[in-house]
């Protein structure tokens, strides 16, 4: 499909939660890649309140509006080649926003975590159309969302193409949950990345989502839930949620001082 114009019909939309922007964005900029124009018609008050705050809206004629409270973490894309500028959005906007107490260590290794995310869609999902971040602080909902999606060719395929393993897609998210579990090769380090966010999340009490090709995996409540949907997304969504309720602070095992641990 070349040259049409795509009206979306947004009247059914009561709520969007801003994080959602991620995925969304990315489906629309898969759509619009052929020269299609998309426009969103018949948005709610609410939902374009919404989608201008975080700045999604200006990808549409909509000039970004005040957050008064600071509780959006913008909409971006980044091109592959972007990394520093993917690191420096990270290091922003997950600061406050209802994160929990870590020391500085962990708090390096958590960015590292989520930055791995990016590297694995740039370098092992071969995605070419970017990467597409974003997030909201809920403060009533004590909860802080964050999303980063790709248009790769998926965990499933990926973990087939580099190691020959023909998983089903939810059973590939798992295996790419497990820490020892990697598709990288030589000597460069991986796979640790969802590893740490997934023991972090199990001990803040938060969740993490993962969509990848048709399968869904979810870690929330101490309990892994998987399904498999009938249609596939075009790549992958990570999808982080903070319990911002948390009142613990964290550390790395190796930062503890063990002569005052009393």
């Amino acid at each position: 499909m070349h040259f049409e114009t795509i009206d979306l019909d947004m009247s059914g939309a009561t709520w969007f939660d801003g994080n959602m922007c991620a995925p969304f964005g990315a489906i629309l900029y898969k759509t619009s890649r052929g020269l299609n124009s998309v426009k969103l018609e018949n948005l709610t008050p609410k939902v374009k309140t919404i989608l201008a705050k975080n700045g999604f809206l200006m990808n549409y004629g909509v000039a970004k509006c005040a957050d008064v409270y600071k509780t959006t973490i913008e909409y971006k894309r980044f091109e592959a080649k972007d990394e520093r500028y993917f690191a420096a959005y990270i290091e922003q906007h997950l600061v406050g926003k209802g994160m929990p107490d870590m020391s500085i260590g962990l708090q390096k290794k958590f960015r590292e975590s989520i930055f791995e995310i990016l590297s694995n869609a740039v370098i092992h999902a071969e995605t070419k159309l970017g990467i597409f971040a974003c997030g909201q602080f809920f403060p009533k909902g004590q909860r802080l969302d964050f999303s980063i999606a790709d248009l790769g060719i998926g965990m499933k395929e990926n973990i087939k193409k580099r190691r020959g393993l023909d998983l089903t897609p939810e059973e590939a998210i798992k295996w790419a949950t497990e820490g020892n579990n990697t598709t990288k090769t030589g000597n460069i380090p991986g796979g640790l990345g969802l590893k740490l966010l997934r023991d972090f999340v199990a001990l803040n009490k938060g969740r993490i989502q993962i969509v990848s090709d048709a399968g869904y995996w979810e870690l929330a409540n101490g309990a892994v839930r998987t399904k498999r949907f009938q249609q596939p997304f075009p790549g992958t969504v990570v999808n982080l949620e903070i319990n911002a309720a948390d009142r613990h602070s964290y550390c790395l095992q190796s930062e503890q001082n063990l002569d005052n641990i009393f």
